[in-house]
């Protein structure tokens, strides 16, 4: 067994009592202390970055905050960077007039894509970002062994990176049946790291008390409220997500509470950056939670010492001796706003852009014909029904008439994968909920493996959308009529090397787009996840429709295990999302 050393951050000295001036001393703040959830009036002084102490201490430099609100660096306990299609130069330059100073990022997006070359690019950019970037090792490359990608990374893959500086423990095990099996290279990754995060939506009694047993400490995809009361009490971690399509805090945030708050902490998970621009990071999981009737104090513990707590990070989460001097100046007013931010005792200046190179996103595809997308069948289907600001779908079983598709009474559309890696893999299947009348949408943002998904109105538009995605070496494309609208994406077909104002604009004409031919609201972050085949229930895969609960391909005309006829039926505009 290997255990990471490494997430013990190297602390620095500092000297005893006054004898060596501080750097700065900030003066007349008032400072939360989530050891404690109390507001002081006080000063710190700070020297090499750290945190010296409170109070009168001799200083080079001073700096008058004026009476205002300081809170230390806000952490994201999970996120994919890939998911916000910045660079990570750029996501740090948003992110960081938020207030954030630390994410645990898992980069299983670009690990998918480019194998341990993808974990390199991330773990590159650490020390060069206003923002401290720390890595969970990607457990699942593929998402699941059905699953083709770009790589394989198996336990002596990850082996290598243990002890690498930047590097935590193991990032959230997905494949759950693997563990329910003791699948052995499943088990060996779960043996290699003392920290490993889990991925478990809707696990349950004993299956779960495997789960967790198997060595897995915390759960980013509780749902319901019940569903997280049962993992807490069990011992796991809570990561409570707040992303573009998986909103958890209204539902779950009622059962946090002091007695409690030590085991939760705030994750984004995905979110693009058109609502990191419009909303926020971590401070809007702040806000949200405050709002849905948390304790302030609460909320703020939960997004920093918390996860500071949960990862071992002992040198922050706290404006305490010895720890980094990172945190963030409050606007005035009752609602969390961060005015300023600080890193190590230093302003964050967000408008110092760091430039970053394309990386190449393996498209060894070819763009389908109308054969390739043909869908051939009468009578009883499986057809994957979207779940409103949830990433999970419904396993809708509904009579359909192949050549009548799209349905658009009932608002049933084709949904096709093609594998961006081989060029004779497509698969096609029906998806309820999108809303589409008139045209297509398509994307190389497809969780986790990172085929093309595309849907639409018709064949022809379907396909045209698949070709502007290819055509570009990656990106999202909205096609109506002679009309189109495209983000390349020119890191690895992931993440734009645009700044992120340029991305933000882009992506609400995007949006905006999508919304004229009928689209539901955020209905690329709701493609992207068709084909990730470990979240309940329906999926879609290069391989054809694959049942989640069964972890087995399934046809999508069959009438073998199908509820009675009506019994899973949806009439026009049920099920699906709000327009």
């Amino acid at each position: 067994m290997i255990h990471d050393e490494n997430h013990r951050e190297e602390r620095g000295s500092i000297p005893a009592g006054d004898s060596v001036p501080a750097d700065i001393r900030f003066l007349n703040a008032e400072v939360f202390n989530p050891f404690t959830g109390e507001w002081q009036d006080t000063g710190f002084a700070v020297r090499d970055g750290l945190i010296v102490g409170p109070g009168q201490y001799r200083a080079r430099r001073e700096v008058d905050l004026k009476g205002n609100r300081v809170v230390p660096g806000l952490i994201d306990a999970h996120v994919h960077i890939e998911s916000s299609l910045l660079s990570p130069p750029e996501f740090a330059r948003l992110v960081s007039v938020h207030g954030t100073t630390t994410v645990i990022a898992d980069p299983h997006e670009i690990a998918n894509v480019l194998g341990s070359e993808g974990i390199d690019f991330m773990l590159h950019w650490r020390g060069r970002i206003p923002l401290d970037l720390f890595i969970m090792l990607p457990s699942c490359v593929p998402a699941t062994p059905l699953d083709t990608g770009g790589a394989v990374l198996n336990a002596r893959d990850l082996a290598h990176y243990s002890g690498r500086e930047g590097v935590l423990g193991l990032g959230e095990v997905m494949n759950v049946p693997g563990v329910l099996s003791g699948d052995p290279d499943v088990m060996d990754k779960i043996h290699l790291f003392r920290i490993v995060d889990g991925h478990a939506p809707l696990l349950s009694g004993p299956d779960l008390d495997q789960y967790i047993a198997a060595g897995i400490q915390s759960d980013h995809e509780c749902m319901s409220l019940g569903e997280a009361e049962e993992k807490l009490e069990k011992g796991m971690y809570l990561f409570i997500r707040e992303g573009s399509t998986e909103k958890n805090i209204r539902e779950i945030i009622p059962l946090v509470s002091w007695k409690n708050v030590s085991r939760c902490s705030f994750a984004t998970d995905d979110r693009h950056a058109d609502l990191l621009l419009a909303e926020g990071h971590i401070d809007d999981c702040i806000r949200k939670a405050v709002g849905s009737g948390l304790e302030r104090e609460i909320a703020l513990r939960m997004a920093t010492l918390s996860p500071a707590e949960r990862f071992s990070l002992h040198d922050r989460g706290a404006l305490s001796p010895g720890r980094r001097a990172d945190f963030c100046v409050i606007c005035e007013g009752n609602e969390f706003r961060v005015e300023k931010t600080f890193r190590g005792g230093e302003l964050v200046v967000p408008d110092q852009r760091i430039p970053c190179p394309p990386i190449e996103g393996r498209f060894r595809c070819r763009t389908p014909d109308i054969a390739d997308i043909h869908l051939d069948g009468q009578g009883p289907a499986l057809v994957i029904g979207l779940v409103p600001r949830q990433i999970m779908t419904n396993r809708l079983s509904l009579d359909v008439d192949s050549t009548k598709i799209p349905d658009l009474d009932r608002d049933i559309l084709k949904v096709v994968v093609c594998s961006r890696y081989e060029k004779a893999k497509v698969a096609t299947g029906l998806v309820h909920g999108f809303g589409i009348t008139l045209g297509a949408i398509a994307g190389s943002v497809s969780h986790d493996s990172h085929n093309i998904v595309a849907t639409g109105s018709g064949d022809a538009d379907i396909i045209r959308a698949i070709s502007l995605v290819i055509r570009n070496s990656g990106g999202l494309a909205v096609v109506s009529g002679d009309e189109s609208t495209v983000l390349p994406l020119e890191c690895a077909g992931l993440m734009s090397v645009r700044p992120y104002e340029e991305v933000g604009e882009l992506l609400g004409r995007l949006n905006r787009h999508a919304r004229q031919i009928g689209g539901i609201e955020d209905s690329f972050m709701y493609l992207s996840f068709l084909a990730l085949s470990v979240i309940p229930q329906l999926r879609i895969t290069e391989h054809g429709l694959f049942d989640v609960e069964r972890f087995s391909s399934v046809p999508v005309f069959s009438a073998e295990d199908f509820a009675p006829a009506g019994e899973r039926g949806i009439t026009p505009g049920e099920g699906g999302q709000k327009r």
